[in-house]
């Protein structure tokens, strides 16, 4: 089987699945987006143990699974200053060579993809159950459109090199391509859903112009990652996708600015959710 065949078989009945858990919602929604958490975290850690940056082993998943639910556990702040100060004073009696770095590479590991599959959860609960499931379904297609035409733009036009140290092949005209994606899939999918969208179309223009810009961003700062440590994929976990964070670099950055538009609207009275 082509490497074409084998993503595309895998991706279809990955899609309606994941659509289906967003549709459900509700724990059901939050506990797949916790257990994809967990899994980028583990490539998370892989990766900075291969840069040389080794990251603690306990603390990336319990800072993760705090900033996760932090929305739905009582106290939460205050459970978050107690993990801060047992992770300070196992660190201030580390004695290893690269204690130093792992101070800041566990931070990272722990709240980089948590803090961006949060965002996407709480987009999940905007407004009533179709609205949640609307708003949600909109952000991941404003990625898979970014990604789909930024692939097929830069190969068919692209010229000017996007980040030529990080990522090669990435171009300018494909970056450009990708927002006329974000758009035209966010566009589809109020075309193609029965119920009413809580954003008009002028709005939803500026939403999939931050997506189409955040995303790529997501997408470098993982490959930054990978070329440092070495490696190709975060793994082999998903077949022909390479691993979880291959998949969901884009988004984790591309959720939180959606979040934040949203939030701007909502506070201006620009929309009711």
């Amino acid at each position: 089987m082509s490497e074409l065949l084998k993503r595309v078989a895998f991706a279809v009945p990955a899609a309606i699945f994941f659509i289906g858990i967003t549709w459900l919602g509700g724990w059901y929604f939050k506990g797949l987006i916790i257990v994809i958490g967990f899994f980028i975290i583990h490539e998370m850690i892989k990766i900075l143990d291969y840069s040389k940056t080794p990251v603690d082993l306990l603390f990336p998943y319990t800072i993760g699974l705090w900033v996760m639910l932090s929305q739905d556990i009582p106290f939460s702040f205050e459970i978050g200053i107690g993990i801060f100060l047992v992770f300070a004073a196992i660190q201030t009696f580390n004695s290893s060579e690269h204690s130093s770095s792992e101070l800041s590479s566990t931070f990272f590991a722990g709240l980089y993809a948590p803090i961006g599959l949060l965002s996407l959860m709480i987009i999940s609960e905007f407004g009533s159950k179709e609205q949640g499931f609307l708003l949600t379904m909109m952000v991941v297609l404003m990625v898979w459109g970014s990604d789909i035409f930024a692939y097929f733009g830069g190969k068919t036009f692209g010229k000017h090199a996007l980040a030529p140290l990080i990522s090669p092949k990435k171009t300018w005209e494909g970056f450009f391509s990708g927002y006329i994606g974000s758009i035209v899939f966010a566009f589809a999918l109020i075309w193609m859903v029965p119920f009413e969208s809580p954003l008009s179309w002028i709005q939803i223009i500026p939403m999939a112009l931050l997506v189409g810009t955040f995303g790529p961003i997501g997408d470098l700062l993982e490959s930054k990652m990978k070329r440092k440590a070495g490696v190709k994929d975060s793994s082999s976990l998903l077949p022909g996708h390479g691993g979880f964070f291959d998949r969901f670099d884009a988004l984790i950055l591309a959720a939180p600015v959606a979040l934040i538009y949203l939030k701007v609207l909502e506070y201006l009275g620009n929309v009711s959710l």
